[in-house]
């Protein structure tokens, strides 16, 4: 369409502001819905804050695919406003010989995709580049960045206000109806919005307010708590680079690892385990509704069927520190309790098919007028923009 339209979307996480900002600064009349009372208050608040290369995600997938073209659109950005761009460089780690295998089909990936400077690195030149971190090889990932999302999203979100935009906080939707002749309403605090196209970037939510819209009800999400631990300061210059452990293949997680931050601290994380509710970044976050619903889950049933063990050592890690850190000395081996303090979780919106498998894509669909995000977590923050072009594409809107 050449018109302009009147746009709605929930949520002002990243992809949320990321998608108004493209649609506002083409001429649409754009609305934003956040139900808290700022923006970037959950997934994209308490991240680890790295700009991903494309290592991992396999050649021709969303991930692959917006992950290159996001990089670049968002170091152009961070240096068009100023904010943090710091290309320190990541190593992954073979700890053993066994890993190298998986590490050289990362380096295949990391090629097919297009990654800039991708280099192996025997055990000799690993210590030379990083003495304080140990394995038989490595990966580096030169253009690998951390950046500050939170500041990112908040100058999106600056951006949709300059275009005309507005974005309404303390604006939980609590209702989506799709109208028979076009167009959405959206029912926030009582009020009806009426709007020509909706997008629905509700991370944690994303199932339920995909399904108000009209779309199915797989993936459902499963909320995942991270958490992390913070080096103290007599630690943290001991290692430069982000330094990960070979991922298992099998998971969408990427592992315990070690992530420099802009403002100068050092978190090593996250786990992986189940979160008791949607926004329950505390063991003692427990939402009655939500257990109901996953205890009724044939998905997370099927999940937890498949990935028993891998749970149970994520549970042992997350109530131990000792068993926590034990993962971490594989790779970094002079790292004590008295290195580290307890830091801020997050929570990981996963999404889960009917077959209890975690769907490791981004999945974008479609349902009338109303394009739902129905997984897009990491790198979802890195892809940001490029995420935008691709919605702008899939409402057939110019932008």
């Amino acid at each position: 369409m050449s018109t302009t339209q009147d746009i709605g979307i929930v949520g002002a996480g990243i992809v949320g502001l990321a998608v108004a900002r493209q649609l506002s600064a083409a001429g649409h009349t754009v609305t934003v819905f956040e139900k808290e009372d700022q923006v970037a208050r959950h997934q994209t608040g308490r991240n680890s804050g790295v700009v991903h290369a494309g290592i991992y995600y396999a050649p021709g997938s969303a991930k692959a695919t917006l992950t290159r073209r996001g990089v670049g659109l968002l170091k152009q950005y961070c240096a068009d406003r100023q904010l943090p761009y710091d290309e320190r460089g990541k190593l992954i780690v073979a700890r053993d010989e066994a890993e190298t295998i998986k590490l050289r089909e990362l380096e295949r990936r990391s090629v097919a995709n297009g990654v800039p400077g991708i280099r192996w690195l025997t055990g000799g030149e690993l210590r030379e580049m990083e003495p304080e971190v140990a394995g038989v090889a490595a990966l580096l990932s030169p253009s690998t960045a951390i950046t500050d999302y939170p500041a990112i999203t908040r100058a999106y979100g600056e951006d949709v206000v300059k275009n005309g935009g507005r974005i309404l906080l303390s604006a939980p939707v609590e209702r989506i109806v799709r109208s028979a002749g076009g167009g959405v309403t959206v029912i926030a605090n009582a009020r009806a919005h009426h709007v020509d196209r909706l997008v629905v970037c509700a991370g944690l939510q994303a199932d339920i307010l995909g399904q108000q819209a009209g779309d199915a009800k797989a993936p459902e999400i499963i909320p995942f708590r991270g958490e992390y631990l913070r080096l103290r300061p007599h630690a943290r210059d001991r290692v430069h680079r982000l330094i990960y452990p070979v991922p298992d293949p099998r998971y969408p997680f990427l592992g315990v690892h070690l992530t420099p931050r802009v403002n100068g601290e050092s978190d090593l994380g996250p786990n992986a385990v189940l979160a008791l509710a949607r926004e329950g970044y505390r063991w003692r976050d427990i939402d009655p509704s939500q257990v109901a619903r996953v205890s009724r889950s044939h998905p997370f049933w099927r999940m937890v069927a498949g990935n028993w063990r891998a749970g149970a050592r994520e549970m042992r890690g997350s109530l131990s520190r000792r068993a926590y850190l034990a993962e971490a000395r594989t790779y970094l081996p002079w790292i004590t309790a008295a290195d580290v303090a307890s830091a801020p979780a997050g929570v990981r919106a996963q999404a889960v098919d009917p077959d209890g498998s975690l769907v490791d894509d981004f999945r974008i669909s479609r349902a009338g007028d109303v394009v739902i995000v129905r997984n897009a977590p990491s790198p979802g923050a890195t892809a940001s923009l490029a995420i935008a072009e691709h919605i702008a594409g899939r409402l057939g809107l110019p932008g």
